[in-house]
Order: structure tokens, then sequence, then C-alpha cells
């Protein structure tokens, strides 16, 4: 059988620091993916059911689907030593995936790991 436990609100051990409950399930990331090395599978993730690799353009598959408006925070990994610059976009989200590509600043595009964090409400 399993366990529920209902609060509405968190403190801390001497009663202090409150939180609500609502801050603490709105405010959790949803998923994250951090893209360590070439290939199809991520290194470590949570709520991914699979990150396809092409290259520059990756798509990132949610286990468990989004709702519309989530937030991706994306970043990509400097080899070093290299003086350039990288970004990340974000293309095609969708409820249940979403693609990044990896730019460079000279306008090229790029091949090096990638993460993502997802804010916003599961559907």
């Amino acid at each position: 059988m399993a366990s529920e436990l209902r609060v509405n609100t968190l403190k801390d051990a001497a009663g202090n620091n409150s939180v609500g409950m609502s801050y603490v399930a709105n405010g959790s990331a949803k998923a994250w993916v951090a893209k360590l090395d070439s290939g199809a599978s991520a290194a470590a993730s949570f709520n991914f059911s699979s990150f396809t690799d092409n290259g520059s353009n990756n798509t990132a598959t949610f286990t468990n689907s989004m709702t519309s408006g989530y937030a991706v925070v994306c970043s990509a990994d400097e080899p070093q030593p290299s003086p350039v610059a990288r970004f990340v976009t974000v293309f095609a989200r969708g409820a249940s995936s979403f693609g990044m590509h990896t730019y460079t600043d000279t306008g090229g595009t790029s091949s090096v790991p990638q993460h993502a964090i997802i804010q916003g409400d599961l559907a």
C-alpha cells in the first residue's frame, strides 16, 4: 500500500523558515538532462525517455509530457582550451519533446555536450 503525506507548509527543525507546498511543487524541475558525450543516450536524466543525437541538433523526448508554456534552460560545455563561445537555442518545443541546437559565436554549429532543465507543469 502506498503512503501519502499531506501538508500545507514545510518548516525547518526549529519551526522557522516556512515554505508553502505550492512553491515546492511548482518550483521543482520537472525534467533535466545532462548530455555529456556523443551518441544517442544521455549521461544522466530525469523524466526523459530518449535523447536523439543529430550532431549539433538534438531532440529530447519526455517520459511524462508537459503542458504548453514550459521553460527550457539550456547550456553547452566549452572544450578547453577553446576561445569559441557557444550558445544553445531551443526549437520544435512540443508537449512530448523539444530540440536543442548549439551555435558558436562565429555563426557555425557545434557538437558539444548539452544540458537542459525544464520548469513548468506536467500534462
